[in-house]
């Protein structure tokens, strides 16, 4: 079985510590130019082609984007879903993440690239696993990260290449410590028996005014750099963007929680009440915190809270991949369910929006750029569409 998905609890705590061992890297992480395959010709603000840019971390860098959906089956091209798949038993992820495969995993259904044609080149600076110093310019406490240069650094780079016109930003969830908030839920599931939401808002609570310090300064580094390479801040526009929840509400759970379903099965291993917490505290928190960042920098911001809503992992309203359930964008799940034991992939993809929610949040950032530069918009699916379905709202 995949991951936490075992049939034995014994077995299911030697994945747990293995998980723990691996350090999930969650939302939620090489020169820029052939990251983003930024144009070649010299431009300036105003000329030349124009850019949309990618930078933070690994909701925007295009993390899971190998998978279509979650299957059971392990081998071959796993009921469809695996994209990396080659022939027999060999896999190949750089077919998704090209040369970061392994790394920073920006793949080819990322954000900026699926988001179509709102700018003639898409140029991909985040990087799966990265905090708000690896946004920073070097000069200003900014850090290098995964032998790449700060991401501010290399956008000035891009900002000399291209005539860019949005940037699109993704951070604070490392900074907030996500991957310890998902792997200690889940332990609290497998192993102890008990909840995790207590414990760890009581932890988001003394981080969060820290972590949206550095996201406001993540704003001003790229407002800096943009402004040394001769932009005026009207001329482009900053997208600051949320996250959704990758799990849905309790009630919205298609295992119960009484059994080992939810690990065996679904990859999905939280109890209601943590789920709850998650989904309807935590994840609304981070977002209002971001759009009063938003709101002060005066940037644009995209609310994904309910982004995933029934398209979650183990969400009612969505299907595993089966053969007789083949992967559809309308009715397989948008994220990447636990994979613990790596039997279908690294660690790091889980709980990340998959093949299908990047697409789909392609399509917000493509409706976010028909808005006004400093418009609040809340992005959510149709039931039952791809992501043609998607819309926006006013945010929260």
């Amino acid at each position: 079985m995949i991951g936490f998905r075992t049939a034995s609890k014994d077995r299911a705590r030697s994945r747990v510590r293995r998980l723990t061992g691996a350090g999930m890297v969650l939302p939620l992480a090489v020169s820029a130019l052939l990251a983003g395959s930024a144009g070649t010709s010299v431009a300036s603000p105003g000329t030349g082609p124009t850019a949309v840019v990618s930078m933070g971390d690994s909701y925007i860098s295009g993390e899971a984007g190998r998978w279509k959906g979650n299957s059971l089956t392990n081998s071959g091209n796993r009921t469809g879903t695996d994209r990396a798949w080659v022939s027999g038993s060999t896999y190949d992820p750089a077919k998704v993440y090209g040369s970061t495969a392994g790394g920073c995993h920006r793949s080819d259904s990322a954000e900026v690239k699926s988001a179509g044609a709102i700018a003639d080149v898409a140029v991909n600076l985040a990087c799966s696993g990265a905090i708000s110093e690896n946004v920073f310019r070097a000069s200003n406490g900014g850090v290098p990260f995964k032998g790449e240069a700060p991401q501010a650094d290399q956008l000035a780079a891009v900002a000399a290449a291209d005539n860019v016109k949005v940037i699109a930003l993704s951070i604070g969830g490392n900074d907030l410590g996500f991957a310890d908030i998902i792997k200690e839920c889940a332990l609290d599931f497998v192993l102890w028996n008990s909840y995790c939401y207590d414990d760890q808002q009581s932890g988001v609570d003394q981080k969060i005014d820290g972590v949206m310090a550095n996201v406001g300064k993540s704003v001003d580094e790229i407002r800096a750099v943009m402004r040394a390479a001769g932009y005026t801040d009207s001329s482009y526009r900053i997208v600051l963007q949320s996250y959704p929840s990758p799990i849905p509400r309790g009630a919205e759970n298609r295992y119960t929680q009484s059994d080992w379903s939810r690990l065996n099965t679904g990859g999905c291993p939280f109890w209601n009440r943590d789920s709850d917490w998650a989904r309807d505290s935590l994840v609304p928190q981070i977002a209002d915190r971001l759009k009063g960042v938003a709101a002060a920098k005066g940037v644009q911001f995209l609310d994904l809270r309910d982004m995933l809503q029934g398209r979650e992992v183990c969400a009612k309203a969505s299907k595993l991949v089966s053969t007789s359930a083949p992967a559809s964008a309308k009715t397989s799940e948008w994220a990447r369910w636990i994979d613990s034991s790596e039997t279908q992939g690294p660690v790091q993809e889980s709980m990340h929006p998959n093949y299908f929610g990047q697409l789909a949040v392609g399509r917000c950032l493509a409706l976010a750029v028909a808005q006004p530069a400093n418009s609040a918009s809340g992005c959510k699916n149709t039931a039952g569409a791809d992501q043609t379905g998607m819309f926006l709202t006013p945010a929260p």
